[in-house]
């Protein structure tokens, strides 16, 4: 069996699913009634405000601000928060960048913690063992649609007196111990970007429970004027974060959809892990306990060259993608971002410099598919297994 590679051919020939999905009727009847309107910004419409009171109440949060995109949720609320200057943020190893330079952007040093080994999430005894004077939050990130594990992190922060910022751009939907994320911790923020379960392209929603910290979040996005002030009071210094209303009209009828969304994706998981539970080199990695609903952003695996002939992970990302299966090399560990360490708070941390080498993803458009396109995914895995093998 030849490897597209080297001239077969490819397993997959088709398409995967379009991410975003094609747009509805709804989102373009919104769109046109935003445009006509002339009511563009959120200062004058009204689309904004219903889609932050809407998402709100679909994870249990009292309140809601939409801002420009994720990585300013976060900066929002470290800010809300009162973190700043000489002040630390504990972040995980094994994210996306924006998680550490949204402290950075919020004038504090991001202290990055390292990962736990079966699922990737924020270990608490990593974190616990880099609390200091200065730490002022803790940031974890409900990495792959999966919800960190906020009983033992949420124990750290209550013991050391500690906010916890909840990174949940890529769990939107999803709950731990039946309570949805974003209501974990003391503020929980949400992307919009294009990969996301819910986009607009770009943009970002902080949410929380705290009536004083809600009134400071909205401040700080609305250049620091306050809920009952006038229009050109500025009590504090605050930016100009607000989403448009074009931003919110492509929202608010995904909100509608997400559940049978999540409801594909986590068929698709079903379908992986039944498939790849004995195979050989591969290994689809687990979820915090106490998940109790999965967004299914991502699927993670751990891919072991020695099954395969003892080739590189990039030769598998290489192979698979020729047979019409992209897989993704997933993230870097923040511990090896040379742009990182003049800010300070580095860690050397093996687990997640070892999933940067090891670990690759099958992306949210892949698991909206079908079984029959699943099943490509396994047929790819097997002949690029048995090509490398033969080698």
């Amino acid at each position: 069996m030849t490897l597209a590679l080297d001239g077969g051919t490819p397993v997959r020939r088709a398409g995967w699913p379009s991410w975003p999905p094609a747009a509805t009727a709804e989102q373009r009847d919104l769109l046109l009634e935003v445009l006509d309107s002339g009511d563009w910004g959120a200062t004058s419409g009204t689309k904004v405000t219903e889609f932050a009171d809407a998402f709100a109440r679909s994870v249990g949060a009292q309140y809601g601000v939409c801002v420009v995109n994720g990585t300013v949720a976060l900066f929002l609320a470290l800010r809300a928060l009162g973190v700043g200057r000489d002040d630390e943020v504990i972040v995980p190893a094994y994210t996306f960048v924006a998680s550490a330079t949204a402290v950075v952007l919020a004038g504090a040093r991001p202290v990055i913690a390292d990962v736990t080994p079966d699922t990737l999430h924020l270990d608490p005894a990593a974190v616990d063992r880099l609390v200091g004077p200065r730490t002022k939050a803790i940031m974890p990130v409900h990495l792959a649609g999966a919800p960190a594990d906020l009983d033992a992190l949420g124990e750290l922060a209550r013991d050391h007196d500690l906010a916890i910022v909840e990174d949940a751009a890529q769990a939107h939907g999803a709950s731990r111990r039946h309570r949805p994320v974003g209501t974990l911790g003391d503020v929980g923020c949400f992307s919009f970007q294009s990969s996301k379960a819910m986009t607009a392209g770009e943009g970002g929603l902080v949410v929380t429970d705290d009536l004083s910290l809600y009134q400071r979040l909205w401040s700080l996005h609305n250049v620091g004027r306050s809920l009952e002030g006038g229009w050109y009071e500025h009590p504090e210094v605050g930016w100009n974060l607000r989403m448009t209303e074009f931003q919110a009209a492509v929202l608010l009828p995904q909100l509608a959809l997400l559940d049978e969304q999540l409801a594909t994706r986590e068929r698709a998981i079903a379908f992986l892990r039944r498939e790849l539970k004995d195979f050989d080199g591969l290994e689809l990695l687990s979820e915090p306990t106490g998940t109790t609903k999965n967004s299914r952003h991502l699927a993670m695996i751990r891919y072991h060259p020695r099954a395969f002939g003892g080739r590189s992970k990039a030769d598998f990302l290489a192979a698979m993608t020729a047979e019409g299966v992209p897989v993704d090399a997933g993230y870097r560990s923040l511990s090896r971002e040379a742009a990182l360490r003049p800010y300070g708070g580095h860690q050397v941390c093996p687990v997640a410099e070892r999933a940067e080498d090891s670990v690759v993803w099958i992306r949210q458009q892949l698991l909206m598919a079908d079984e029959e396109a699943l099943a490509d995914i396994v047929s790819a895995a097997t002949k690029v297994r048995q090509a490398f093998a033969s080698r």
